[in-house]
């Protein structure tokens, strides 16, 4: 379905300017998949869907990128042409996740999204924007969430149906999540604290006898 026609965008915030065949073309072109400021990234949405093309649109933080994440969006694609990837800044997440979050700044989650090749285009979702600020710009045909994304409930779906063509639920595409990573690698980092406090405080004390 994807047309060649190369339509020309205004500057996109990054000091380029974006068409439909640099988004829908290989490589990551993070200078032309990033769009920052929301009013350019309403006209290429415009753009696309007078071309015909099927729009999607999913949003998350994205840390610690693994197959889950890869296989979520694989997903999300294929309901759709084009796949738009709403990413919580640095601020938001930390707003949303607590103080310890993110892992990965939001510029290289930014970069390894783009490297993606479901990933058409993304754009950051600021502290400052509802959470259905997006979704009311975009009004994609379909709006893909996540089963274990809590904060979005059953009544904010239905609060957002109208600016969707529908709302589809996808289940955790991995059995291990990013939380549950974290929390391994806390775990595994506190037992070899635990376990290098102890032979200092050994060998302390094993010196303390020998010097008496």
């Amino acid at each position: 379905m994807y047309m060649k026609k190369v339509i020309k965008q205004e500057t996109n915030g990054n000091g380029t300017k974006t068409t439909i065949k640099h988004v829908l073309s290989p490589g990551s072109h993070l200078e032309h998949r990033f769009i920052p400021d929301y009013k350019d990234l309403e006209k290429i949405v415009h753009t696309f869907k007078e071309m015909g093309y099927e729009i999607v649109l999913t949003q998350g933080v994205y840390d610690l990128i693994h197959e889950g994440h890869a296989a979520y969006l694989e997903a999300a694609k294929a309901l759709g042409d084009v796949l738009i990837v709403g990413v919580d800044s640095d601020e938001l997440t930390r707003k949303r996740k607590g103080p310890e979050r993110p892992i990965v700044p939001q510029e290289e989650r930014l970069k390894m999204l783009a490297h993606l090749r479901h990933v058409d285009i993304v754009t950051l979702r600021e502290a400052s924007h509802g959470i259905g600020d997006l979704i009311k710009l975009v009004q994609p045909n379909v709006l893909v969430v996540s089963k274990s994304t809590t904060d979005f409930t059953r009544s904010m779906a239905q609060e957002y149906t109208p600016f969707c063509g529908k709302i589809v639920t996808l289940p955790p595409q991995a059995t291990t999540t990013t939380s549950a990573r974290i929390r391994n690698l806390t775990i595994e980092g506190a037992e070899k604290l635990a376990k290098e406090v102890t032979r200092l405080t050994g060998e302390f004390l094993e010196n303390i006898r020998q010097k008496r």
